[in-house]
């Protein structure tokens, strides 16, 4: 069929899946390439076959759908479909196409689907629509990092992390069993993790307040921290500011 486009579904409940199905059949165009019911398998299947649309749900077994998203290796169009509107921002921070919170009507399915053919027609263009958030929303603090090493994806606790490091466009995450490398900026991190935990002390820097075991003089106006690991972790002026109002002294 000319123009034919591959997609996946990624959803846990048969009658969600069986719905997007159902609703497709208004796209003769849109070929499914398999569907699958947790993250692990969504995501092997999806970086294997490669399917220029996605259909995922959020709260899916082993990994979300917000997790799936940051392991994927190239952009396809991600139209979410779940019954948690307080992903939404984070969906849309990631570049979703759109966000269908259940139960959504067929219309409202169309609408999605139309705007993912356009943004697929269009290669990402600057031409794309602005998308409204549905409703109140409560976003949630980050509260594990999944990480892929080679074929194996780890799942981080953030309770277990001590501090993050910047590398260029990626992010060193320390733990006590090792480190790992994630193609994040570190500013994602200062804006999703929750503050009363975490702080950025400095540019490329950002610790676990209760892993902090002192702070020390470094020079005349610098300042070092000492973890509970013994790792040293450098402070700026500007990060100072910020380790005296969490920790309030």
């Amino acid at each position: 069929m000319k123009n034919e486009i591959n997609a996946i579904i990624v959803e846990d409940e048969e009658l969600a899946r069986e719905l997007v199905r159902n609703y497709l059949k208004d796209f003769p165009n849109i070929r499914i390439l398999g569907e699958y019911a947790d993250g692990f398998s969504g995501i092997q299947a999806i970086n294997d076959k490669r399917p220029v649309l996605i259909f995922l749900d959020i709260q899916i077994p082993k990994i979300t759908g917000i997790e799936l998203l940051e392991l994927l290796d190239y952009e396809p169009a991600i139209v979410f479909t779940t019954a948690f509107n307080e992903y939404a921002i984070r969906a849309f921070e990631m570049n979703a196409v759109d966000y269908l919170l259940k139960p959504f009507s067929r219309e409202r399915f169309k609408q999605a689907v139309s705007r993912a053919l356009l943004r697929i027609e269009q290669g990402e263009s600057e031409n794309r629509r602005q998308l409204e958030i549905p409703g109140e929303l409560n976003a949630e603090f980050l509260r594990r990092i999944v990480v892929k090493n080679r074929n194996n994806i780890q799942l981080i606790p953030v309770q277990d992390i001590s501090y993050f490091e910047a590398q260029d466009d990626y992010v060193m995450i320390y733990t006590a069993k090792g480190r790992s490398l994630k193609q994040r900026r570190l500013k994602y991190y200062e804006e999703n993790l929750d503050p009363k935990n975490f702080v950025r002390v400095h540019r490329s820097y950002i610790v676990r307040i209760d892993q902090i075991s002192r702070l020390e003089r470094y020079d005349k106006e610098s300042f070092k921290i000492v973890l509970i690991n013994k790792s040293i972790v450098p402070v700026s002026k500007s990060g100072y500011k910020k380790l005296k109002e969490a920790l309030r002294f």
